[in-house]
């Protein structure tokens, strides 16, 4: 069985053929409107494709976690009204994703129009991969495209149930993000760089794992950093760490270790005392690992560790990057972040970008994402896709989909 890419229905008819799309537009909120409409840009692509094919478009998606209940702060409203701005052209914003009123205006969806679903998570059978609903969301559609990147890794019934019931394609979003992660799982140019912040150890271990035989360096700062630095005896204070966590940090290193010392963490520190007794944040900055006191919160990396991190950077054909260095949303404890991130966007090989604070971070520091080979749309779905595992919404279309060469 091959994957169907949405570009194979180029000489296809699909006059009043009604597609239903799987789209990630769990978009940020700010007083009720959209504060970055970079997700929904992203599928403009496929959805411009099938507007053009006069097709008849049913969207769905959802926003947040309602956990089966409908919230009215995260209704689609502000979406639809967001999409019909970029688009220019109608939005039918539909109150729920199923039930006789909705099943009667996909019914009647004419060439050229689109419907948006309401908020899929508003029913707890969507997380459940209901089959009942699986056949909600399919009925009165003729195939299914499945351009939801951020959540293929999710086994849903709006990502894996539908595609089991209709025809099912990927869109071009989906197509692009696959091909570039691909060939780093695969193949990545040499002298290949993995750098990882953040605060959890547990969705990054399986990535840095698989990449200890790849990767030529794994730079750790963030949160994660502090695991790995107390997993080997040193203090850490009051900071963000995982010390339960520790024996799996302990075993990474000693495989770190065997494979020449690829895991190469901070060598100093910014840190300060805790903001409720002084009431803000004191920085005292570049400390190095045997100062640090119980008292101390590590907010980012040190200078020293900074110029290491630069080095390896600038010689580096292939970089993967995926969570901050440190609280970059202080200013005072921005450096670490933006200093890396700086770096990575001078670099002139392959560089990729995941997870939603390393986007942030970007726009917080105004850096070009033109000067990044691939910002993905995904976090989540991009460390497991990188750690080898097929995802639920690209498994359901083909086991093999992580090895197809595209």
């Amino acid at each position: 069985m091959s994957i169907r890419k949405i570009s194979s229905l180029e000489k296809e008819d699909l006059t009043n053929k009604k597609v239903l799309m799987r789209v990630d537009f769990n978009v940020p909120l700010d007083q009720g409107k959209v504060s970055d409409q970079s997700r929904i840009e992203k599928t403009l692509k496929t959805i411009n494709f099938l507007l053009e094919k006069k097709a008849a478009l049913v969207l769905c998606t959802h926003l947040g976690r309602p956990k089966g209940k409908f919230k009215e702060h995260l209704r689609l409203d502000p979406v639809a009204k967001k999409l019909a701005s970029i688009l220019k052209r109608p939005i039918i914003k539909m109150s729920d994703s199923l039930g006789d009123k909705v099943q009667k205006a996909k019914k009647n969806l004419k060439s050229g129009e689109i419907m948006l679903l309401e908020n899929t998570r508003f029913h707890i059978e969507e997380m459940e991969n209901n089959i009942n609903y699986a056949q909600e969301l399919a009925l009165h559609c003729d195939l299914f495209v499945q351009e939801a990147f951020g959540s293929i890794h999710r086994k849903h019934s709006s990502t894996v149930g539908v595609a089991k019931i209709l025809p099912s394609y990927v869109g071009f979003l989906v197509e692009k993000e696959v091909k570039i992660l691909s060939k780093i799982l695969k193949n990545p140019q040499k002298p290949f760089v993995l750098i990882m912040g953040g605060a959890k150890i547990d969705t990054k271990i399986g990535v840095i794992d698989h990449f200890l035989e790849k990767a030529d360096h794994i730079l750790i700062g963030g949160g994660l950093a502090n695991t790995f630095l107390n997993a080997k005896g040193y203090q850490v204070g009051q900071s963000l760490c995982q010390k339960e966590k520790a024996s799996l940090a302990k075993k990474l290193l000693e495989k770190s270790a065997q494979k020449g010392n690829k895991i190469i963490l901070p060598q100093d520190l910014a840190i300060s005392k805790n903001p409720s007794t002084e009431k803000k944040f004191k920085a005292k900055k570049n400390v190095t690992l045997h100062e640090i006191k119980e008292n101390d919160l590590i907010f980012d990396i040190g200078e020293k560790t900074q110029e290491k991190f630069k080095e390896i950077i600038a010689q580096a054909e292939t970089i993967v990057f995926n969570g901050p260095m440190g609280f970059f949303e202080e200013k005072i404890f921005e450096n670490g972040t933006r200093t890396i991130i700086e770096n990575i966007a001078s670099n002139k090989g392959l560089k990729v970008i995941g997870g939603g604070d390393s986007i942030e971070a970007i726009d917080r520091f105004k850096i070009a994402k033109d000067n990044f080979s691939h910002i993905s749309t995904g976090g989540g779905a991009m460390l497991e896709f990188l750690e080898g595992k097929i995802l639920p919404g690209l498994g359901v279309l083909n086991p093999n989909f992580n090895n197809l060469d595209f």
